[in-house]
């Protein structure tokens, strides 16, 4: 979309803004809005008579929406809600947080009543603007750029003061204006939006594709043809008849292992050495770095080398919860170094004879849903124990047939995992056409009044 500028400019006398249009005011939001700072939880209210509120906090307030899922309650004297009560139409932004979504947040239009809010929220209260605008503001690129240069920094997370959100400059069309503005960006953000929701769509389908592609290939071949036989095992159902049902134990070259740890101090980490094996590096078929923790290798080898970790191990999670299914498993890269297993994860070394890891891992990670509620203990985080862990069956093909599968399964994620990064692309660039089009249009730099 190709868009006409303003016929006359005049410089905003602020480098990182730029010229405006000639017509455009510029002032402090001090001057169009009030900043309340909430409510400190903790405060003693001891001998007080108190009220139970909703109480807004940080991870309420999202980037152009709320979370309004989980809210809490606080307890606080009647006296101080009429300072602390949001108010319909108060523009809501975050104190701190992730550096790029600083001061960002959305329009309070009284979706729970008689709501206040913590002190990591502000209430800005528009007097001598809209709402609307004000938001449209506080959201896009240019403020965006005054609240990094003006905040207080560490790592990757950063908060500003109330005194600076105050001095922050608007921009302020005529108010018809800045309707028409409003109204142009409300058309073409939904529309960027709805492009971006099919994307998403997408994705989430690939997801489940993946995983039904999965499941099929461990549990029923790759032979659409091939004579059937009930498993037994009830998530199993049929599988091939020249499958063998085995437990997992009987199939593993050396013992079981973990979980264990208790010896492990704080004092025998690095930042370099045996990498500890942990639940957040078990992901359903794959290994995750992430953040790793080390022990001292000196101490590894004199001590835990018996719970080492080689490349190729089946790695199983024995804790779980909603997001992090219990029993999940993957393989052990090549090259990961000294490595051990730690408290609530398994390993199983496999007779290479008998059992491919590959396939192993994905028919652990198909089946633990279900696993998760049979083999279970626990009721807020299930656990497995090591003896149900190996005692579990699993269906094997002959060793051949179990590499074929694991190939097939490998080709197909590389596959989807093409069509998940462009549509992973589309999204980013949908998102930075979206910025792009609110920064130039409340700036000036886009005339949008006829469009």
């Amino acid at each position: 979309m190709s868009l006409p500028k303003y016929q006359a400019y005049r410089d905003s006398g602020l480098p990182w803004l730029g010229e405006v249009p000639a017509h455009w005011d510029i002032t402090r939001l001090r001057h169009c809005a009030n900043v309340q700072t909430g409510i400190a939880k903790g405060k003693d209210n001891d001998g007080k008579q108190t009220v139970v509120v909703p109480y807004l906090r940080v991870a309420n307030v999202q980037d152009g929406y709320l979370a309004l899922s989980d809210v809490a309650t606080i307890e606080v004297p009647p006296d101080v809600l009429s300072r602390y009560t949001l108010q319909y139409g108060d523009v809501l932004m975050n104190e701190g947080g992730d550096v790029d979504k600083l001061g960002r947040g959305c329009i309070w239009r009284d979706e729970i009543p008689d709501c206040i809010h913590q002190n990591h929220v502000f209430s800005v209260r528009p007097h001598a603007v809209s709402p609307e605008w004000l938001n449209l503001l506080t959201g896009s690129a240019y403020a965006q750029f005054y609240f990094m240069t003006r905040a207080k920094q560490s790592t990757n997370l950063a908060s500003i003061s109330s005194t600076n959100i105050m001095e922050l400059p608007l921009v302020l069309p005529p108010k018809e204006e800045q309707a028409a503005i409003t109204a142009f960006l409300d058309r073409e953000t939904a529309k960027i939006d709805a492009l971006v929701a099919e994307q998403e769509k997408l994705i989430a389908l690939l997801a489940e594709k993946r995983q039904a592609t999965i499941s099929h290939a461990v549990t029923r071949g790759l032979n659409p043809d091939a004579p059937m036989k009930d498993s037994g095992v009830a998530w199993l159902s049929e599988v091939p008849a020249h499958w063998t049902l085995t437990p997992l134990g009987r199939v593993t070259k050396d013992r079981c292992d973990g979980p264990f740890g208790s010896g492990i101090k704080s004092e025998h980490y690095r930042d370099g050495g045996a990498l500890v094996v942990r639940l957040q590096n078990i992901r359903s078929g794959f290994f995750n770095k992430g953040e790793s923790v080390y022990l001292d290798e000196e101490y590894f080898l004199a001590e835990l080398q018996g719970h080492n970790v080689h490349a190729g191990d089946v790695l199983v999670a024995g804790l779980g919860d909603d997001n992090n299914l219990l029993g999940r498993a993957c393989v052990a890269p090549a090259r990961l170094g000294p490595a051990l297993v730690k408290a609530d994860c398994f390993r199983f070394r496999l007779d290479a004879a008998r059992a491919s890891p590959e396939f192993v891992a994905w028919q652990l990670s198909a089946g633990a849903a279900h696993d998760a509620g049979v083999l279970a203990t626990g009721t807020t985080r299930s656990r497995i124990p090591l003896g149900a862990m190996a005692s579990r069956k699993v269906a094997l093909p002959p060793v051949d047939e179990q590499s074929e599968i694991a190939q097939f399964i490998a080709q197909e994620n590389s596959r989807l995992d093409a069509l998940k990064f462009e549509a992973d692309r589309a999204i980013g660039l949908l998102k930075e056409r979206r910025s792009a089009l609110i920064a130039a249009a409340v700036t000036g730099q886009i005339d949008v009044r006829r469009v």
